[in-house]
């Protein structure tokens, strides 16, 4: 004889619920006449064969044909009969959500033009959700489970929050940390019109986020590849390559110097491919090889340079200016730029000269 519900309801609701099944294991045997309690801050939803019908805001209600047209319809019982039917009511909790943590398991990384080329940024915070849309949440997450907690959404909500915030800084145009703490705080508010948007996809409503201040994460190049995209890895040992040269050559001034800084840049190409992945598409490995054959080339021509300033007795400081006069791509700009950082960071040339040829170059490439 099946075992009949005559009275459905859900009170002891845990801090982190969001869902919970009626009855938590099998299928709940009810029929007309039975009485549905739904508390405050709460909806009850009837399910049947795994399809969402019926739904119930807070109050008494006394099952009928009236209030389960689609359910009755589906049963087809077209009276208020006491005959039993299987189905499941889901309680969904609609109380705020607060202090729910979030964070960059994953650094958000920022391309610059400084350095490597690179920015890592983490940060971390709290926000406060609610379920805004049962049935359309319960549909997504709920269905088939005994219960949901806020565990089972949350990394879905972090990926939500955190793409939001990385799409406003690259939107920004940030350069530093500095920039990037700015454009934080005023998103904090700012967001949450946009992040509603795509949190009301899965039924969600977020009410407020708070973000601590960022700060960087330095890891070695190798370990950048699990962290950013193939192509950004490459232009980043690219970058980490071309300073590398640099800053060997800035550490040699006489011209044996220059001769052995020329040597190093020959090399350049095979270090570099020999330490891809071997599992890197030919079309990546053609393309960087092709832009460190003009670094080569580019490298060559400065240190060249270098050894007739030495010849002709000009002085240290006016190096920059002649190696700044012969590139006209913007490969060979940006080589040019990683130069003058390496050479810069050696104490070779002042920072006066430095800021302006970088500036001039920068201009240079913005109208290429």
């Amino acid at each position: 004889m099946p075992r009949i519900i005559d009275v459905v309801d859900h009170t002891n609701v845990a801090d982190e619920e969001l869902v919970f099944r009626v009855p938590q294991e099998g299928s709940g045997d009810l029929r007309f006449g039975s009485q549905l309690i739904v508390g405050e801050s709460q909806a009850a939803i009837f399910v049947r064969a795994g399809q969402a019908l019926d739904a119930f805001g807070p109050g008494r209600h006394v099952l009928s044909v009236a209030n389960l047209p689609i359910l009755s319809g589906l049963i087809g019982l077209a009276t208020s009969g006491r005959t039993p039917f299987t189905a499941d009511v889901y309680f969904v909790n609609l109380k705020d959500m607060p202090q729910i943590g979030w964070g960059t398991s994953k650094p958000i990384y920022l391309e610059v033009k400084t350095g490597l080329g690179i920015m890592l940024l983490r940060t971390h915070g709290v926000m406060e959700v609610r379920v805004s849309e049962p049935m359309r949440f319960l549909k997504q997450y709920g269905i088939g489970k005994a219960i949901t907690t806020m565990r089972d959404i949350k990394d879905r909500l972090q990926t939500i929050l955190l793409g939001e915030i990385n799409s406003i800084l690259l939107k920004s145009g940030v350069e530093s940390l500095i920039d990037a703490n700015r454009v934080l705080e005023e998103i904090e508010g700012a967001a949450l019109v946009n992040l509603n948007e795509k949190f009301d996809q899965v039924g969600i409503e977020i009410k407020a986020f708070e973000a601590n201040p960022f700060d960087t994460v330095n890891v070695p190049v190798e370990e950048l590849r699990d962290l950013v995209p193939i192509d950004v890895w490459l232009n980043v040992l690219e970058r980490s390559k071309r300073l590398d040269i640099g800053m060997e050559a800035a550490r040699n001034q006489g011209l044996g110097g220059a001769l052995a800084g020329a040597g190093v840049g020959l090399g350049v190409g095979q270090g570099l491919a020999g330490s891809l992945n071997p599992q890197a598409g030919n079309s990546e490995l053609s393309a960087l090889q092709q832009q460190m054959a003009q670094q080569q080339m580019m490298m060559q021509q400065m240190m060249m340079q270098m050894m007739q300033n030495q010849q002709g007795g000009k002085p240290a400081q006016a190096a920059p200016e002649a190696e700044a006069s012969s590139p006209t791509t913007r490969e060979e700009i940006q080589a040019l730029i990683d130069q003058l950082e390496a050479r810069f960071a050696a104490g070779e040339i002042s920072e006066a000269v430095f800021t302006r040829l970088v500036a001039k170059w920068e201009e240079r490439l913005k109208q290429l």
